[in-house]
């Protein structure tokens, strides 16, 4: 070990310099600077899940991890619809979830937005074809913007986040 360390002492440390800085990976800061420019504030989201296979909401999940970050660009899901600014409804609407639904969205204050999440709640998907689905979000509620796939990645659910915002 001490030879070692007398190699690095007489030689010095030898690596590359450090890259410069790319400023289109500030994706936090631009992102953080939309929501404040189009709300003034945070942007509070209230998920419902309607009836679905619950792989939409583990890649809502997602968006709160350290890589993705959502808490730390000023959005933050709420448990009540009364302090909502958007709603994020995944799966196809069960006959049991219609009422409830329509109660969350009369209850989310103006001006209130809306986004379907997943192949199931913007068509009705697989799921949707059952007796005791009523399908698509837009059957019941009124939707804003559709964020396709099964289930969609959290980049694309954050897109369709914005998407709704800017409107």
């Amino acid at each position: 070990m001490l030879k070692s360390l007398r190699k690095i002492l007489s030689v010095g440390l030898i690596s590359q310099a450090p890259p410069a800085p790319d400023e289109r990976l500030r994706t936090g800061q631009a992102l953080d600077a939309r929501i404040a420019a189009v709300l003034g504030r945070t942007l509070c989201i209230r998920h419902v899940d309607a009836g679905s296979c619950n792989g939409c909401e583990l890649e809502i999940q997602a968006l709160g991890n350290p890589y993705y970050n959502l808490e730390g660009c000023n959005v933050r899901f709420v448990a009540s619809p009364r302090h909502a600014d958007l709603l994020l409804v995944s799966g196809p609407v069960a006959k049991n979830m219609a009422e409830p639904l329509r109660r969350v969205y009369a209850a989310t204050p103006d001006p209130k937005r809306v986004v379907a999440l997943g192949d199931c709640g913007c068509t009705g998907g697989l799921l949707g074809q059952c007796p005791a689905a009523l399908g698509s979000v837009a059957n019941v509620i009124p939707v804003h913007v559709a964020v396709p796939g099964c289930p969609p990645s959290p980049l694309r659910i954050l897109q369709g986040i914005l998407t709704a915002i800017e409107r």
